[in-house]
């Protein structure tokens, strides 16, 4: 079956970004309120989130997809999906109150064969606006996989005797990402993907060790440290992509330093495996 019909499908969707959901997303992260009230880099992932009814989640807990004419996302076969990348454009701050519309495309649509299988990646663009302005344009690739062999070996693999290594970075934070906090961010972004709060089913059905860190909480925690030494609402372009699965209840190292290009950003495990590698420019 060929799904380049997919590409050009648009999906659009209307928010608020209201105190309430403001107040929830700054304490999930122990952040204080802003003044002015304008919200940090990463609340863009936690507006027009996806409403499929329960009844049209699929058994990994995503929206179960087909070849309807109302499935935005192709129906590959390969069951197990994943928030490879993106890449992010800050156009403009985000303030408590802003009414939101965000209009998602499908860009790019392809498969290939890994070392793993086959895998399926989609492009998609998401533009979001904040009263009207451009405020976040996002570039966001996921990858399909096939299903895990039951006795595939857990991923990752168990700590190493490896450790992080501060001395190359100029400014790093620790903190262990716990099943509270990913329930929060899930609770947030409305993200019902199992792997992120379902222990025996990670484990069991995905092969994971543990919990899943998601993708754009690190993230988000990477943003935050950006505006810790650069000042809130500093980058205009930020790209991450995640290069191996971070396990809550683990201690993650968040890293940062000045390029060439403009910054370094980085994540990563107590014995030095990386799990995720960002840029930014401000």
């Amino acid at each position: 079956m060929s799904f380049e019909a997919w590409i050009g499908r648009e999906q659009r969707a209307t928010d608020r970004l209201d105190e309430g959901l403001a107040a929830r997303w700054l304490a999930t992260f122990d952040l204080p309120r802003p003044h002015p009230p304008i919200m940090p880099q990463g609340i863009h992932f936690a507006l027009c989130t996806p409403e499929a009814p329960t009844a049209k989640l699929g058994e990994d807990g995503h929206p179960a997809r087909d070849d309807s004419a109302d499935s935005f996302l192709p129906p590959f076969p390969m069951p197990r999906r994943m928030w490879a990348s993106s890449k992010i454009a800050f156009h403009a701050p985000i303030a408590i109150g802003a009414v939101i519309e965000r209009i998602s495309k499908v860009a790019s649509v392809s498969e290939k064969e890994g070392g793993s299988g086959r895998l399926a990646f989609v492009d998609v663009e998401h533009v979001t606006r904040a009263n009207g302005t451009v405020a976040v344009i996002e570039t966001q690739t996921l990858v399909y996989r096939d299903a895990a062999a039951p006795d595939a070996p857990l991923s990752p693999p168990p700590p190493g005797e490896g450790s992080f290594d501060a001395s190359a970075w100029e400014a790093t934070r620790t903190l262990i990402p716990d099943a509270r906090l990913l329930f929060r961010y899930s609770a947030l972004t409305f993200n019902t993907h199992r792997i992120h709060y379902d222990a025996p089913y990670a484990k069991e059905v995905e092969r994971y060790r543990g919990l899943v860190v998601h993708g754009p909480l690190t993230a988000s925690l990477l943003l935050q440290l950006a505006a810790r030494e650069l000042g809130a609402n500093r980058l205009r372009q930020f790209a991450f992509r995640g290069l191996s699965p971070a396990i809550a209840g683990e201690p993650l190292h968040l890293a940062m330093r000045k390029c060439e290009a403009g910054y370094d950003l980085a994540a990563f495990a107590d014995d030095g495996r990386q799990v995720t590698a960002a840029s930014a420019s401000a």
